[in-house]
């Protein structure tokens, strides 16, 4: 990892205290200091707070950043107290603003909704339930659907890993490496997959996103084929939406095939259309922005 002695020690701190009781519970992260009158003034509220929310899967950890001056800058801590929320090793919520009990109850409150989190501190070794797996998918997605597709990563392959067999999760985690631009690694992981599995729907939405993510070029390319399809060509309209598309211009490349298909729906044996189809899969139907652009296309194709 290239860490001196102190820094791997710091890590390993780190690991211990926050990571490894953040696979079950929610975190409350604060970063503080001694001289901090602030941080001081927060603690109480911190603490009784994390008592209060104990037998719902919360705890405190406090990381004195004169202490811990690696770790602060991993996280990059510009001013104290800053406090984070951390779940299953990764950051979900910045809490630095909630500095009443209210406001960090009321923000508690939001998180642990959307988490799996079963609440205390031994909740027993028989694993997530369907519905708290559903439910970290559901997160997974809707970090996915934001375009971060690292955290999306780090999310999914932490479920992927509590339920292997998952054909959802692993759709997910598969998207996910495809935006972080690790597509040969999401297509070797897609080549050994058997075939039962390969075969799910969830696993096909992968394979329509694999293969848009194939069209990826780059800003100079992508700006020399956008002034090509203002020419009017069909070819190169299509090979223009293809490539924004794949650099993630979702409304560039819907606004280009829809116009083609307006113009000539019968162009290339519906090649638009298909297009469209096909990115409507990669993203999943259900998204807002699919269900926006299907009603676009609906009212071209009825008027």
């Amino acid at each position: 990892m290239g860490l001196n002695l102190d820094e791997q020690k710091a890590v390993d701190r780190f690991r211990k205290t926050i990571v490894e009781p953040s696979m079950k519970s929610l975190v409350i992260l604060d970063f503080w200091a001694e001289w901090c009158g602030p941080c001081k003034a927060l603690t109480p509220v911190l603490e009784k707070v994390a008592a209060d929310y104990a037998d719902k899967g919360v705890i405190l950890a406090k990381v004195n950043v004169d202490e811990e001056k690696f770790i602060a800058s991993q996280f990059q801590v510009q001013s104290i107290p800053t406090v984070y929320a951390m779940f299953q090793g990764q950051p979900v919520a910045d809490l630095t603003q909630a500095r009443t009990e209210s406001q960090l109850k009321q923000m508690l409150d939001q998180i642990l909704a959307q988490l799996p989190i079963t609440g205390g501190e031994g909740g027993g070794d028989e694993g997530p339930s369907e519905e708290e797996i559903a439910q970290f998918i559901a997160m997974g997605e809707k970090v996915l659907g934001e375009g971060d597709a690292e955290r999306a990563l780090g999310i999914f392959q932490q479920v992927v890993e509590m339920a292997p067999t998952n054909a959802e999760a692993m759709s997910g985690y598969l998207r996910a490496l495809i935006e972080a631009g690790h597509s040969e690694q999401a297509q070797a992981m897609l080549d050994q997959m058997p075939e039962e599995v390969a075969k799910d729907p969830a696993i096909e939405r992968v394979k329509a996103t694999l293969e848009l993510a194939a069209n990826k070029v780059d800003d100079s390319e992508l700006a020399a084929l956008k002034d090509k399809a203002a020419g009017g060509d069909m070819e190169a309209r299509y090979a223009y939406a293809e490539a924004a598309f794949a650099a993630g211009q979702r409304d560039a490349a819907a606004d280009e095939l829809l116009a083609m298909f307006e113009t000539d729906r019968d162009w290339n044996d519906g090649a638009a259309r298909t297009k469209l189809l096909q990115i409507f899969e990669a993203i999943g139907l259900e998204d807002e922005w699919v269900v926006t652009t299907r009603r676009r296309l609906s009212k071209i194709l009825f008027g």
